[in-house]
């Protein structure tokens, strides 16, 4: 029933926040409730306060005790969603795939590919020595096991 509640709340309170979405909502046995967002600019601390106070002041703590937690996908977190690939366009990204990994920067995102590029060092055609070669590569969203963005410092 909690569940069902903080489901609606939240949801109304993402159409008010257009550029924020769901990545996970879980309720635990102990009526902790966990939210995890992004969004299309970032998420920052006014907006889970913002989502916050929409599902607890919606919800009478008299009927049902809950903890309620409201926090950002953090930058190390997998993506998971076409949309979160969109947003990280322009950004190195590390993809594990069912078949091998790849490190590149994410030049496309679309709701079912997503396209990476790199440079690679290459023997030469003829003769001796290497060459620097650009390569690109399509990725079907589905055969990735998982991808994250890799951080410069």
């Amino acid at each position: 029933m909690l569940k069902e509640k903080v489901q609606g709340l939240l949801a109304k309170a993402l159409e008010a926040h257009q550029d924020l979405f769901l990545i996970d909502m879980t309720v635990g046995a102990d009526s902790t409730v966990r939210v995890i967002l992004d969004g299309d600019n970032g998420v920052s601390l006014q907006d889970c306060m913002d989502i916050s106070r929409a599902i607890e002041h919606n919800l009478d703590r008299e009927e049902e005790d809950f903890a309620l937690e409201v926090t950002s996908a953090g930058a190390t977190s997998p993506l998971q969603m076409p949309r979160q690939y969109k947003k990280n366009i322009g950004r190195k990204l590390k993809v594990r795939t069912t078949s091998e990994e790849l490190e590149g920067n994410l030049t496309n995102a679309t709701e079912e590919h997503i396209t990476l590029e790199w440079k690679a060092r290459e023997p030469k055609p003829v003769g001796k020595g290497k060459v620097t070669v650009q390569k690109k590569q399509d990725i079907a969203i589905s055969e990735i096991e998982e991808a994250k963005v890799v951080l410069k410092f």
